[in-house]
């Protein structure tokens, strides 16, 4: 059973319809209360990093979440749901996130590409041996939305990367039961829904 945390930010009904086709069970709540009885928790999310990460605190999930990785278990995070796992971002000053994975942030360098990147590229695998890309062909095709992009402070924590506005950025996450993917599996065909399995199976 996957626990999706709805703090008001999320792309809930698409993800939870994911789960559903893979005949996965999956809930949606906004009750932080409830995550201890889940051993995987997914954190979706679109909008601003700064009215994100203060709700998601109101709501409680902050400090739940600390309490689910300390006890070993799993957590997923998706677009902006990856992006509040870092240290900090950017957006619209500095704001400060959970600090699961220490770096930050940025915005896409300006010039050239449009910006926020909107649609489909590539991603480029960066371990032989991978949870949420098992079976996934390198250079597969995700659906991306986003302006800013995540920069860990360490190479090994990054799973996957891609290339956009002339720049390398990290594009998934794998650390220590800490996953995150900044495209959205639950938009991204065949390859996507595989991501959500094999974090469901993991």
């Amino acid at each position: 059973m996957i626990f999706i945390a709805d703090y008001g930010a999320g792309n809930l009904r698409s993800v939870h319809k994911a789960f559903e086709f893979l005949s996965i069970d999956a809930v949606v709540s906004d009750k932080a209360s409830e995550m201890s009885r889940y051993e995987k928790v997914l954190i979706p999310g679109v909008g601003a990093y700064g009215p994100a990460m203060e709700a998601f605190n109101q709501h409680g999930f902050g400090d739940a979440i600390g309490e689910h990785i300390d006890k070993g278990r799993s957590v997923l995070g998706i677009c902006l749901g990856m992006q509040l796992f870092l240290t900090e971002s950017e957006e619209m000053g500095t704001n400060q996130g959970l600090d699961l994975v220490p770096g930050k942030v940025l915005h896409f360098p300006r010039g050239g590409d449009k910006i926020p990147q909107i649609g489909w590229n590539t991603i480029n695998l960066c371990r032989k041996e991978s949870v949420l890309f098992r079976g996934i062909p390198d250079e597969s095709w995700f659906y991306f939305v986003h302006s800013y992009y995540c920069s860990p402070v360490d190479p090994a924590s990054i799973a996957a990367t891609t290339e956009y506005a002339g720049k390398k950025f990290c594009s998934a996450i794998e650390k220590n039961g800490i996953f995150a993917v900044q495209f959205h599996p639950e938009k991204s065909s065949e390859a996507g829904l595989l991501v959500l399995k094999n974090f469901a199976e993991f």
